[in-house]
């Protein structure tokens, strides 16, 4: 098990990053959230999570200890594998998680692209009992409302290799188009389209 990865930042995508460790360039998939904090040529250290399948080996990093320990722990649930563990990191705090699953707020869980009504009722259901102490001041902020997503999304562009002042005039843009609703990752992709290199 790669439990962690300390190195320079080789590359930054919109998706993940590549570190170089010990001369050997680990691609990591990253959540914006993470991706925000990395910059190319200057080192990082990302917790991360091995996952082992018959065709592929697939490294995902975190910025903390606790969003590693949290996608691992709403991967034992039914239904849920890495992309889906890691798409509700994405859209929500790690305290914001337990909080919902610990309240069967599935409101709050559903606003997860793939997950649906059941789904956030079976998350509840079968890990309730495991998710762990509630941080106080949890406030159910998830990520997209306010100024917290302005930020990461600006903070990945920069990464991304454009200046403070384009990644500020896409974040103004995409603003006026958001409802409000959507995850990060959708956000960032909408900015990088304003930008001129659309996926």
């Amino acid at each position: 098990m790669i439990a962690s990865v300390s190195g320079v930042v080789a590359a930054v995508s919109p998706d993940g990053a590549v570190i170089e460790v010990g001369g050997v360039g680990l691609a990591v998939h990253c959540a914006p959230g993470t991706l925000a904090g990395l910059r190319q040529g200057q080192p990082a250290r990302l917790a991360t999570s091995l996952i082992v399948r018959e065709d592929s080996l697939t490294l995902y990093g975190f910025a903390s200890d606790d969003e590693k320990q949290l996608f691992e722990l709403l991967q034992t649930a039914s239904g849920v594998g890495p992309r889906l563990a890691q798409a509700v990191l994405a859209v929500h705090h790690p305290d914001v998680v337990r909080k919902a699953i610990a309240n069967a707020d599935t409101t709050t869980l559903t606003q997860v692209p793939g997950i649906g009504k059941k789904g956030a009722e079976r998350l509840v259901l079968e890990l309730r009992d495991r998710i762990g102490p509630i941080a106080v001041g949890a406030d159910g902020a998830t990520g997209v409302v306010g100024a917290v997503w302005h930020e990461q999304v600006r903070q990945g562009l920069v990464g991304l290799g454009w200046t403070a002042a384009q990644a500020d005039q896409a974040v103004t843009a995409v603003a006026e188009k958001a409802t409000g609703t959507e995850p990060v990752p959708m956000l960032l992709k909408m900015a990088i389209q304003l930008l001129g290199r659309g996926r």
